[in-house]
């Protein structure tokens, strides 16, 4: 439990600021692949990842992309999405 509240800031630093389609893909994937090594045990670090990535790219996919290219989702300091140039 403690490593997860070690990797836990990462992960969210890693999914923070402008983001495009691919970039949003590969932050899921990454972010996944360490909380699911995080949280499995010493035998099954590998599938704990492999499990993880794929969780987070499925997790990134169904929170979508912009809208238009050159376009980044953003977050405010209250938490609140908005779309705007990157």
């Amino acid at each position: 439990m403690t490593k997860l509240l070690y990797v836990l800031p990462l992960a969210a630093l890693a999914l923070s600021g402008c983001q495009t389609g691919n970039q949003n893909a590969a932050a899921g994937a990454v972010a996944g692949g360490v909380l699911g090594a995080a949280v499995s045990d010493s035998d099954n670090r590998l599938a704990g990842a492999a499990l993880g990535a794929a969780a987070g790219v499925a997790a990134s996919t169904l929170i979508g992309t912009a809208p238009r290219p050159n376009q980044c989702y953003y977050r405010n300091s209250r938490g609140e999405r908005f779309i705007a140039a990157c």
